[in-house]
């Protein structure tokens, strides 16, 4: 049974309307979850506690209380979203057994807006991966081809959306792992502007990057989404104070007339011949919506990967210097001394890519080093931000693929990490300037594997970027039913 389109709207309507109870709307979501066949789920939520807060929304309606905006509406949160009372591991070892004791603001604020946290997605470990395959609880597939990646981390909730397991999640992204999961699996990704949204209950990775946004089957989702979880925190030193917006009633009705859309052609001679098609059909329909198309240059955008793993690699070891089996995380049996604890207890705890990362961004932080590799990354990401605001002087939103080619099969990287950080080229530059970045469906790849879209506006320009976006999404490709895959 599928709610309406599977919309935020269809499952609110459903409840505000009196044609299904929230307990009924639970128990539906609880039983999608069941249908898992993409290892997209980490956990379902506590079934007790799930239907006391869906009695309560059945109470609140009885009694003629006003409604949220979620009302009703399933969602599910990236496992590395803290909830109360909830077993929180970001996919990782060095977490198992963590039960969060507090609820992360965006947690706070779906509450707030009637809507039911139904359980975590699966992830590549603590957010660091492209393919969803370094997860400790065995990698995500893809629902429209189980043989393929979903793309990361935030594959769990890219895959959860597209095998309509719920309809919306959240995810978070620093290089691009929103965007590109939702374009390797047919649906959108947002990533707000850097600040639009707290990080308060966010397991951090790279402080300066993350970002939370949701993943859905409409931007109009995406919109109420970002109407719900955005605004101010005083408890978040990077939150930004900026108004929140009704972004859902100014979509529009696809009419882009006077707008401007910048192509960075010049990005798109590595991509496969599926992708530029993809971005060309996407830039003659912005072009037959009205809107003008004008050919923009991001020079040092070739530098963004090299720039990207130097920085994002160091707040990372910064970060995760804390799990040391002492304050936090997993612990080592029969340790013989302290430096045995420590180094055992990360040994077991962190996986490969995890390791990785930590021991790239310490040596680029360490003495003789920090001017040579990390200090120029500052200085080259300096440089990405003054190339969007250059481009940003003669186009309004900038049209570019999200990916440079279609999901990838399942293994053929993991052994190769240079091809597998090259995944998110296209991706980490809006996240290096802070900006607001949206994936859409696009034409698809010949055999269907879906293909998106990617849309980038100035900052806490989200208004812009998703009207462009409502005018130019394609509807969410469908995967097929489980009788239908090959085995």
């Amino acid at each position: 049974m599928h709610t309406k389109d599977d919309t935020i709207r269809g499952w609110r309507d459903r409840f505000a309307e009196g044609s299904a109870s929230a307990e009924a709307l639970a128990v539906e979501a609880l039983r999608r979850l069941g249908e898992d066949r993409w290892n997209a789920v980490a956990r379902a939520a506590d079934a007790e506690a799930l239907m006391a807060r869906a009695r309560a929304l059945d109470a609140a309606r009885a009694g003629g209380e006003a409604l949220g905006a979620l009302a009703g509406v399933p969602v599910l949160l990236k496992d590395n979203i803290c909830q109360r009372g909830a077993r929180v591991a970001a996919a990782s070892r060095m977490l198992e057994g963590f039960v969060s004791p507090y609820d992360a603001a965006v947690v706070e604020r779906l509450e707030a807006a009637g809507a039911l946290v139904i359980g975590a997605t699966n992830m590549d470990e603590l957010a660091m991966g492209a393919s969803s395959e370094t997860s400790a609880l065995g990698p995500v597939r893809n629902p429209h081809d189980p043989g393929r990646v979903p793309g990361g981390s935030s594959g769990g909730s890219a895959a959860a959306v597209a095998g309509r397991l719920c309809p919306v999640a959240l995810g978070s992204d620093t290089g691009g792992s929103i965007r590109q999961p939702a374009s390797h699996c047919g649906v959108v990704g947002f990533k707000p502007t850097y600040g639009r949204v707290s990080r308060l209950g966010l397991i951090a990775f790279a402080s300066s990057l993350d970002q939370i946004g949701p993943l859905t089957r409409s931007v109009e989702d995406a919109a109420i989404m970002l109407e719900v979880i955005a605004g101010h925190d005083p408890r978040d030193a990077t939150s930004a104070p900026r108004e929140v917006e009704r972004w859902s009633e100014g979509l529009g009705d696809g009419e882009l007339t006077g707008l401007r859309v910048g192509v960075p052609w010049a990005l798109l001679d590595g991509v496969s011949e599926a992708v530029r098609a993809s971005v060309e059909d996407a830039a003659a329909r912005a072009e037959a919506a009205g809107a003008s198309l004008v050919e923009v240059d991001l020079p040092h955008a070739r530098h963004a990967v090299a720039t990207y793993y130097l920085i994002a690699t160091a707040e990372a070891s910064s970060n995760l210097a804390r799990f040391d089996g002492v304050r936090y995380g997993h612990r080592a049996d029969n340790p013989t001394s302290l430096d045995d604890l420590i180094t055992r207890s990360r040994a077991e705890g962190f996986g490969a890519e995890v390791k990785r990362r930590i021991m790239l961004g310490t040596f680029v932080l360490s003495a003789g080093f920090y001017d040579a590799y990390y200090l120029k990354a500052q200085r080259a990401r300096t440089l990405i931000i003054r190339d969007h605001a250059a481009a940003f002087e003669g186009a309004d939103v900038i049209l570019s693929a999200t990916a440079q080619a279609p999901a990838f099969a399942l293994g053929s990287k993991l052994d190769d990490p240079m091809q597998m950080y090259l995944e998110d080229a296209l991706t980490i530059p809006a996240s290096l300037a802070g900006l607001p970045a949206i994936t859409v469906p696009a034409l698809s790849a010949p055999g269907g594997l879906p293909i998106g879209a990617q849309l980038v506006a100035p900052a806490f320009d989200e208004a812009t970027l998703l009207r462009v976006a409502h005018a130019l999404a394609l509807p969410c490709p469908e995967p097929p039913a489980a009788d239908e895959v090959p085995r």
